[in-house]
């Protein structure tokens, strides 16, 4: 019996054995298979620290292996870590410090990017964002209760001036409203009445004058009836006479314009004729010039010494008597 006991308490103690083995293999190999390094950096990086987790769009992917300042900027932190392998980051992916609830701790929350950027090689850097701090979270805050109260400050002011020029319209409206306006307005009243009850018979003499001007209105248009029937009558035989002479007034224009394009053509031949005849008709004209020229010079030479025409050596001057 005692041996019975001893062997399935050993065999319970081997199944926890199995069971623990395997809970830790499972664990490990989730968080210890095949990683890819990457690194970050930020200016401010509160609660991060090795063993961080590292979020790919909200899903754990790895661990923070690193935290310190960089080597050649000393004024950023350069965070190393781990994801699992196969994890799509790309040159879209942006890491920032977040965490999962308000209460839990921060973790390096990196978003998913764009599925056309490229993937990002291993040991690569991740575009970073800087989340705002609690000191600058309480530095706006503050300023935004400055302006606040300023904002309440004037919002004040302007209800007490609001409030003043309420009672002065209730005051002006009281003065409106008071006895003296009110029978003032009785008696307005009351002469418009008196005013409606005199113009009364002429108001309805002039609506009997303008039914008897409707009515004479009736009896012109009716006889004036058979006067737009001629009229019509007039305007189509007008119509069919413009008709009958369109076609003969269309060839005339048709003709006319013929005439006209010939004319314009003819017109352009003499231009390009005397065109090409200019520098002869000057040559011409100053020929003729010159022609009327030493005519004139023959003319004036016969009118001075006509014996020229009959002579030809001038005769000597006649001496002076003595």
């Amino acid at each position: 019996m005692k041996t019975i006991e001893a062997k399935v308490d050993a065999f319970v103690l081997v199944c926890a054995v199995i069971l623990c083995g395997t809970i830790y293999y499972v664990s490990t190999a989730k968080f210890n298979g095949a990683h890819v390094p990457f690194k970050t950096y930020l200016l401010d990086a509160p609660g991060m620290e090795p063993g961080t987790p590292v979020l790919f769009g909200g899903i754990t992917v790895g661990k923070v292996n690193s935290v310190h300042p960089d080597k050649a900027d000393p004024t950023r932190i350069e965070i190393g870590f781990d994801v699992q392998q196969g994890t799509p980051l790309n040159a879209k992916s942006i890491a920032e410090i977040g965490s999962v609830s308000l209460m839990s701790s921060p973790v390096l929350a990196i978003s998913t990017g764009s599925n056309d950027a490229p993937r990002l090689a291993a040991g690569a850097v991740v575009s970073s964002q800087e989340t705002m701090s609690l000191g600058e979270m309480q530095r706006k805050i503050g300023v935004l209760a400055d302006a606040a109260q300023t904002t309440l400050t004037t919002v004040g002011t302007d209800l007490n001036n609001l409030t003043g020029d309420g009672r002065q319209f209730l005051a002006n409206l009281n003065d409106i409203t008071g006895a003296p306006n009110r029978r003032h307005i009785a008696k307005v009243i009351a002469n418009t009445d008196a005013m409606v009850a005199d113009l009364s018979p002429q108001v309805k003499q002039i609506s009997r004058q303008a039914l008897k001007l409707t009515k004479d209105a009736d009896d012109l248009v009716a006889k004036m009836g058979p006067t737009i029937d001629n009229v019509n009558a007039t305007v189509t035989n007008a119509n069919q006479t413009i008709t009958a002479f369109r076609g003969p007034g269309e060839a005339d224009l048709a003709e006319l314009q013929k005439t006209l394009a010939e004319t314009r053509s003819l017109i352009r031949d003499l231009h390009t004729v005397v065109t090409v005849n200019a520098q002869n008709t000057t040559y011409s004209i100053e020929n003729l010039r010159m022609i009327t020229d030493n005519l004139n010079d023959l003319t004036e030479s016969v009118k001075e010494r006509p014996w020229s025409l009959v002579r030809i050596k001038q005769p000597k001057d006649r001496e002076v008597p003595k």
